[in-house]
């Protein structure tokens, strides 16, 4: 495994640390710059940052070396993981909650962090990828017990093999004990302005859930 560079970032505005983070995670061979977009179409309340995945790959980057289009290479998965972790720990210490928002390959990368530690991320959203089944992480009964994951997939899909599509939406929807939510819509392997919207509503969601009944 090669060694990982340092990390490269994009913030939506100035960091508050005193507010949730969103971290948008692009996908493969694209870079930081085009999923930070995103944060234009998501509500108050939090700070919004896009990280650049470690590997080159072609023009941009990816998260984890393939062993096909949603298959990571469990070592890769891992090395990168960790990389992420140490990156995360510093900008938001455990105290601080952090939705993860990933696109694709990112929607994977995304998926990872939240199996291998479900109760780090107060929210995870999997838009138009897989979570990383046979990758070296448990996906047993239970494992995401009340976490909130965002599920967004589109019928023509033809990027995402259909099985890891419906294997993912069946695991969070039922034996991984999170609170899952499925969007679907008729278009391919893009953001439609229907999954967008349904993503601004489940950060709200989120945001307000994290900031407890009103005080009085």
């Amino acid at each position: 495994m090669p060694t990982l560079p340092p990390p490269t970032v994009a913030w939506a505005a100035d960091d508050d640390p005193s507010r949730p983070l969103v971290v948008l995670l692009h996908g493969r061979g694209a870079d930081e710059s085009g999923i930070l977009g995103l944060a234009g179409y998501l509500p108050p309340g939090a700070s919004c940052v896009a990280l650049r995945a470690p590997l080159v790959e072609g023009g941009g980057f990816a998260w984890f070396a393939n062993r096909g289009i949603g298959r990571p290479v469990a070592e890769s998965l891992h090395a990168t993981t960790t990389w992420f972790r140490a990156w995360l720990d510093e900008v938001a210490p455990a105290d601080r909650p952090v939705l993860l928002v990933g696109f694709s390959g990112g929607a994977a990368f995304a998926g990872g962090l939240l199996l291998a530690d479900p109760r780090r991320f107060a929210g995870t959203a999997v838009l138009h990828g897989t979570l990383p089944f046979d990758a070296g992480l448990p996906v047993t009964p239970g494992r995401l017990e009340g976490a909130s994951v965002l599920v967004a997939r589109g019928e023509a899909d033809v990027v995402i093999p259909a099985e890891l599509l419906d294997r993912t939406e069946a695991y969070v929807t039922g034996d991984s004990g999170a609170r899952g939510r499925v969007v679907r819509h008729r278009g391919g392997h893009a953001l439609t302005a229907d999954v967008v919207g349904a993503l601004a509503d489940w950060v709200a969601e989120r945001l307000v859930e994290l900031a407890g009944p009103p005080a009085g």
